[in-house]
């Protein structure tokens, strides 16, 4: 029998019970659909968080002092003093692979700017900062490496600060800010970034000379962290080795200490994140998956009730002639429509459910053709899977017995 018959007789067959062949579908139509979505999200997730750490310099290298137990109890590398200027003078001298590097500290407080106040941060750092970090200014100048010599009381200020301090849209530019009970003239307004990976606003921070926030704000010789930018993403790993290397040597640290350091690149936190991601995107799936068994469970089910109905059909068509693989095709034709015709109506379920995800929830996603081409594979086996057994069983009836079944 040509397939072209086979596929004409399995249609006719499966159109005297439509709504009977919608609900066995209907398991697979909500796997499929709800497959892709997950796909979409997990996919969607994963690039934004990519793009996200992009943003923020790909080959920005970070070091922080390190974690460590103090009488059982663990301290955050915060809490630590490892880092001095001695560090940035040995790493400026030595390492090949660093074009930019800047200290870093940090220091909580009240931003004031009259009756109006608002909790913030601000980072202490050097002009190369806004490089480094790729940020750049909406309006004003940023400050100069005299700023930093003369421990200068100026700022950059964010997005959200501004709108919270200024929200009657008033130019900060050369207006005068307390951060705690200390001045400081706004220079620049920082372009705004948004929320990062890590759902932190990155527009809630002011940026000042690190000398400034050292002396007048912390009080301390130590830097929280020093941020680097290696030659390019490809010599990041070479950076990440020879600073390693250099502040070992500048904290003189023997060869069974352990470093009293942590560096980390932004390919590690993509590689970190992405992973968490994609461990979440498979669980998820997974569990979409369980519709697609389901439905092959409804597709079994509804071929063995099709078998029993039609048993003197079966028997008619083997005694005019019909062989016992021309049945087994027959009824596996049929599983194999349900389940790809099903699989078409959860693809276009999945891209329809994955707008509505995008637009309400706002979250990222990406349907990619893998994931479509995955549920038609996987549509196509179910099919054949869950309709072989009761198609075998139809092929295997006794031409004689099928004819006298009542």
């Amino acid at each position: 029998m040509s397939l072209l018959n086979l596929i004409k007789i399995a249609l006719k067959a499966l159109q005297r019970n439509k709504l009977r062949a919608f609900l066995t579908m209907l398991g697979i139509i909500i796997g499929v659909g709800s497959v892709i979505v997950m796909i979409a999200i997990g996919q969607g997730s994963k690039q934004s968080i990519h793009d996200q750490l992009s943003n923020m310099g790909t080959n920005m290298i970070t070091v922080q002092p390190a974690s460590n137990l103090a009488g059982g109890v663990r301290i955050a590398g915060a809490s630590f003093q490892t880092l001095t200027i001695k560090d940035i003078v040995a790493l400026k001298a030595n390492a090949e692979y660093i074009t930019e590097i800047s200290p870093g500290v940090t220091a909580r407080g009240q931003a004031i700017n009259g009756a109006l106040n608002w909790p913030t941060q601000m980072a202490g750092a050097s002009p190369e900062y806004l490089d480094i970090r790729k940020l750049s200014l909406r309006d004003g100048v940023p400050f100069s490496n005299n700023d930093v010599i003369t421990s200068a009381k100026v700022c950059l200020i964010g997005h959200t600060v501004v709108d919270n301090l200024f929200p009657n849209g008033e130019n900060p530019i050369g207006k005068v800010i307390r951060f705690g009970n200390i001045p400081f003239q706004i220079i620049g307004v920082l372009a705004p970034k948004g929320f990062n990976a890590f759902g932190q606003d990155q527009d809630d921070i002011l940026v000042a000379p690190y000398t400034t926030v050292q002396k007048r704000i912390l009080a301390t010789i130590y830097y929280t962290g020093i941020y680097a930018s290696a030659t390019n993403e490809q010599a990041t790993d070479a950076a990440v080795n020879e600073m390693t290397q250099i502040l070992r040597q500048s904290h003189r640290l023997t060869a069974t200490e352990d470093n009293d350091f942590t560096v980390r690149t932004q390919q590690e936190l993509i590689a970190t994140l992405s992973s968490t991601s994609s461990l979440l995107t498979v669980l998820l799936t997974v569990v979409a998956g369980i519709s697609l068994v389901i439905g092959g469970i409804g597709i079994m089910n509804i071929m063995y009730v099709s078998v029993t109905e039609r048993t003197k059909e079966i028997g008619l068509r083997m005694s005019i002639g019909a062989r016992g693989r021309d049945i087994l095709m027959q009824f596996l034709m049929e599983a194999v429509i349900i389940s790809i015709t099903g699989g078409i109506i959860g693809v276009l379920l999945g891209f329809v459910a994955t707008q509505i995800v995008t637009m309400t929830l706002k979250w990222p996603t990406i349907i990619s053709e893998s994931s479509v081409v995955l549920s038609f594979v996987v549509c196509a086996m179910t099919g054949i899977f869950f309709g072989y057994y009761p198609a075998q069983k139809a092929s295997k009836l006794d031409p004689i017995e099928a004819l006298r079944y009542e």
